[in-house]
Order: C-alpha cells, then structure tokens, then sequence
C-alpha cells in the first residue's frame, strides 16, 4: 500500500512530515522504528551526561567534606579522602569525560549518522513521518486542540502569518 485513504491530503501533516510519493507503509513503519530507537539512544546519551555531571559534582562535595572533616580534627580521616576518593577514576584510567567522549566517538556519532541516512534513503530526510501518520489517525479532525498544524490551530496560513505588518 503507497497511499493513506485515512489522511486527507489537504490538510494533515505539513509537506516536511509527509511521506515521500511511492512510499509503503512497511517502509514508513521501519524508517520510524530507526528514529525511535535513535530516540532512546539520544535519552541514554542525557544520562550518561547526568552521570558525568553528578560524578563531578559529587567529588568536589567530597572535597568539601575533606575540608570539614580537617577542620574538625579529623586530619587522617580528610588525607585518606584526598587521597583514595578525590579524583579517582571511574573506570580504568578515565575520568567521566573520557567516558563521554568514547561514547560519543565510538557509538553515538556513528549510529546518529545511519539514523540520518537512513532517512535520508527512504524519507527524503523528513522527519518524524510514521508519528505524523499515527497522529492523523488518532486526532479528531475539526475538533478545538486536535489541528494538524500550528497554522490549523490560528486559521492562518504559514506565509500569512509569517508576513509584516503593514
């Protein structure tokens, strides 16, 4: 099937959100499933940020308590501290940023660069076309908060809205 009898070609998605002409819907299915796990790739790459951050945040707290600790006598307690906790690796010879970036380098780069391609080879590089088809099935067309698009919501058109005021 290359066509949508349910999505009424004059309305709908925006031209960036709809399949290219030709295109299945076994073909839009997949190029969508590609998105969605780059999606959670995306949010896994946050946390793994998260963690760098925390990490970080987490050993100059540390620190800190090193320094009360010293202050309240506790010397021998505050130097083991400094020197087993304090900028101690996470891993085997890297610190949280080196984590980062071999992620980045290693997996993240190269997988967001096939997500692309992929789009690219099948979607015409349009984004988000499977969940523009699912939201036309699943809206209540002509209902208030159910538009296509932001210009549906104003009644305005994209070029009118975008013009001067004269």
């Amino acid at each position: 099937m290359t066509s949508r009898p349910d999505v009424d070609e004059t309305a709908g998605p925006d031209d960036a959100h709809r399949r290219p002409p030709g295109t299945d819907d076994r073909t839009v299915e997949a190029a969508g499933k590609v998105s969605e796990a780059f999606e959670w790739i995306e949010r896994a790459r946050g946390r793994l940020y998260d963690f760098h951050q925390m990490i970080g945040r987490a050993d100059f707290l540390v620190g800190d308590a090193a320094d009360l600790l010293e202050r309240a006598g506790h010397g021998a307690l505050a130097q083991e501290l400094r020197e087993d906790v304090i900028g101690r690796n996470v891993l085997t010879g890297r610190w949280t940023f080196q984590v980062v970036e071999e992620f980045d380098e290693t997996y993240y780069r190269p997988v967001a660069a096939m997500e692309q391609h992929v789009r690219d080879a099948l979607m015409d590089g349009r984004r988000h076309v499977y969940e523009a088809e699912v939201k036309e099935r699943r809206r209540t067309h002509g209902r208030p908060g159910h538009e296509a698009r932001p210009d549906e919501a104003t009644g305005a058109s994209r070029r009118t809205a975008a013009a001067p005021d004269g």
